[in-house]
């Protein structure tokens, strides 16, 4: 369940992409993978999310935006993130799920639903 306050959302979001090294707290779709492996074949998965938690830990938007896809309907939330990554800026579209406790920088982790240029 995530926490009613953004800024607790917002927390809980860093803190599963500081955990980017640990297996399990941000999971692709294989959509995802697929598009990364067609597109951007010179970067690894690690690579890719060793990107996204630079470009949060120097200061990076997330975009949290409201919900409203029926295949979503369980997140109430989406977060996007526009990285640039080698020379092109890529669009990564992400919901959180906080397990049990938002406090516990360990629990809440991100799911990559959707990835494309900007």
């Amino acid at each position: 369940m995530l926490p009613e306050d953004r800024e607790a959302r917002l927390r809980c979001y860093r803190n599963a992409l500081r955990n980017w090294a640990s297996a399990g707290f941000i999971e692709p779709k294989r959509r995802v993978l697929e598009w990364l492996r067609s597109e951007l074949p010179q970067y690894a998965w690690r690579e890719i999310l060793r990107e996204l938690h630079q470009y949060i830990a120097n200061g990076g938007e997330i975009d949290e935006q409201v919900e409203r896809r029926p295949e979503y309907a369980d997140s109430e939330f989406h977060y996007d993130l526009r990285v640039k990554i080698g020379d092109r800026r890529i669009y990564f579209e992400t919901i959180l799920k906080v397990i049990k406790d938002p406090d516990d920088p360990n629990d809440p982790i991100i799911i990559v639903v959707n990835v494309h240029d900007v």
